[in-house]
């Protein structure tokens, strides 16, 4: 039974703990959530690939576990910025929302995971499969110190895999792919009252971006996702006013459906740039592969069923954002994201959650763990 005041405090004590990133440090609330899951009577194990930043993974075992099935939020927020009008660390309550830093994102998914594990103990619910929970570091820089090495090491090894980490009690099945990508252009330098003697690397670069804007790429049809879109992040180039630049580059990022080819899509940026230039060159500096999942999986069903046992309608959606259930089908682990922040708050000044979405949350959650099943 979920308690709602233990639950408030709980969410209040982890907004309270200082996890931005950047700088990065996970140290001081992954000790938090491992002596809370320790107290549970939990067999816990800290993960860290880089000083302070702490992973905490636990397991809730079964006496005949029909497989192992992974509950996941992260520990580290976005940093506060200067735009708060209330103390980013307060955990403050007005008008039934809690306001502070990862009230959203991600702090409020986990204390209804962490309650909802300590419900499962309380009532000495009996489990189907292994529990596995994992509290995971560096999610809003890549996960690079989180959950891409606790897979690719097989410290992480789950037949299946619900992320903590959306809003509003979304069931997240499918998410785009991204690029990101700079493109360095070289021009020809000259006086800038002689422009007719130089190549101008900036000119060309604005003709680029012009003709990638205007270009339609292919792609399939999706009833959960926008078409692909293509956003110029930075730009940079020249030396001064008065010469005509010789260099300019500017990065994008390109966000694609399942279906699409990287690779194509990375040609056609190629075949486009040349029109206006031989000298260039392109830099990849990430793919991120799109995912989806069946709506029909067993993962999603079950999910949604949680969900309507206690009077909430599931909303089955997809993401435009890259997720970190992406990580997961590079090992063949089926993965949903679900949570329930108030949509619109993730990154935002003032980031709250709504009192009401914590305490369903919390109960779905455990609902939904007590009947989970294996097909």
């Amino acid at each position: 039974m979920v308690d709602r005041k233990r639950l408030i405090r709980l969410a209040q004590k982890l907004i309270r703990i200082d996890s931005q990133n950047p700088p990065g440090d996970e140290y001081r609330i992954g000790l938090f959530v491992e002596n809370y899951l320790k107290a549970l009577g939990l067999k816990t194990k800290i993960y860290a690939f880089k000083k302070k930043r702490n992973n905490v993974i636990a397991t809730l075992k079964a006496r005949h576990p029909k497989g192992s099935l992974l509950i996941t939020p992260h520990l580290d927020t976005v940093p506060a910025g200067k735009s708060w009008r209330r103390d980013p660390f307060s955990g403050k309550i007005e008008e039934s929302k809690l306001f502070g830093l990862g009230a959203t994102d991600c702090k409020g998914n986990l204390a209804c995971a962490l309650e909802a594990i300590q419900g499962l103990v309380e009532n000495r619910t009996v489990l189907d499969y292994n529990l596995v929970f994992a509290a995971t570091a560096d999610e809003e820089a890549g996960s690079e110190l989180g959950l891409i090495p606790l897979l690719e090491k097989g410290i992480l090894s789950p037949d299946a895999a619900v992320v903590l980490d959306s809003d509003d009690f979304n069931i997240i099945i499918t998410q785009k792919g991204l690029i990101h990508l700079k493109i360095k252009i070289e021009g020809k330098r000259a006086h800038g009252a002689y422009p007719w003697r130089g190549i101008n690397a900036i000119d060309m670069a604005a003709d680029v971006i012009r003709d990638l804007k205007r270009h339609n790429f292919r792609y399939p049809r999706d009833g959960y996702l926008r078409p692909p879109t293509m956003n110029t992040g930075t730009i940079r180039g020249g030396d001064k006013v008065n010469i005509v630049a010789d260099w300019c580059e500017f990065e994008l990022d390109i966000r694609f459906l399942p279906g699409m080819s990287p690779n194509n899509i990375i040609k056609e940026i190629k075949n486009i740039t040349a029109r206006h230039t031989r000298k260039f060159k392109i830099e990849v500096q990430a793919i991120q592969k799109p995912y989806q999942i069946s709506r029909r999986h067993s993962l999603v069903s079950q999910l949604a069923k949680a969900m309507r046992r206690l009077n909430i309608k599931p909303a089955i959606k997809g993401s435009e954002g890259a997720t970190v259930i992406t990580f997961f089908q590079n090992k063949s682990i089926p993965a949903v994201a679900t949570g329930f922040g108030s949509g619109g708050c993730a990154h935002s000044a003032d980031e709250h959650v709504k009192i009401d979405n914590l305490y369903k949350g919390a109960q779905v959650l455990g609902e939904f763990l007590k009947n989970y099943r294996f097909n």
